[in-house]
């Protein structure tokens, strides 16, 4: 069954499309740089300049980054600006840049470890920064756990499952959060939510069944 109001494509159709749509994503994921520039992006309209200087980076080499984002079609130019004798240029993003399951699975083998990485190193640089900035530990309920387990693999696709539904759950918070920021005309509360979920490697101890008691 089709969406209402989509037109029914060939599976060819489909696969076409989806190949353009992760290549661009891809491409956009494949640089910490450019995930953390979309990261501010998706949070509010800025520079390459303001973003350097966000992530003590060069503004050349920011701006590098913002060109193969919006070449990606993941930001877009919104106004423009005289600064300093130049012109400062400054983008929002369009859509977040998101690997659902089914894209995931079309990103071959050879470039996920990439993607996978990048990622790592910019969750593990953020609580760096928030830990240095004392920021991490100021609020008493902020939440840190870690909770490694063994399980089937109906364990597995339900703890999945559970995960994908915590994230769509924070989209709709961050959404609702923007809507009411505005109404009040406040900057907000920068938070950053991460959620991780992968195979360990086996070790003789994890191999053994679970005791009971």
């Amino acid at each position: 069954m089709t969406p209402q109001g989509e037109s029914r494509k060939s599976a060819g159709e489909r696969g076409g499309v989806r190949g353009i749509l992760d290549a661009r994503v891809v491409k956009a994921l494949g640089h910490p740089v450019r995930v953390q520039a979309l990261t501010i992006l998706n949070e509010r309209i800025a520079s390459p300049n303001e973003i350097s200087k966000e992530l003590d980076q060069s503004v050349g080499h920011v701006s590098y980054h913002i060109k193969v984002l919006k070449e990606c079609e993941c930001i877009e130019l919104v106004d423009t600006a005289p600064r300093r004798g130049a012109m400062e240029h400054y983008y929002r993003a369009t859509s977040r840049a998101f690997l659902d399951v089914s894209d995931w699975a079309a990103v071959p083998e050879s470039v996920r470890p990439g993607l996978s990485g990048s990622l790592l190193q910019t969750v593990l640089e953020d609580a760096s920064a928030a830990l240095t900035a004392g920021t991490f530990d100021k609020r008493e309920d902020r939440h840190l756990s870690w909770t490694p387990m063994i399980v089937d693999e109906t364990g597995w696709d339900e703890l999945k499952k559970g995960l994908e539904g915590m994230l769509e759950r924070i989209f709709e918070i961050q959404a609702a959060s923007a809507e009411r920021l505005t109404e009040a005309d406040e900057a907000g509360i920068p938070v950053s939510a991460s959620i991780l979920a992968y195979e360990t490697p086996a070790t003789e101890e994890k191999r053994a069944a679970p005791k009971k008691g």
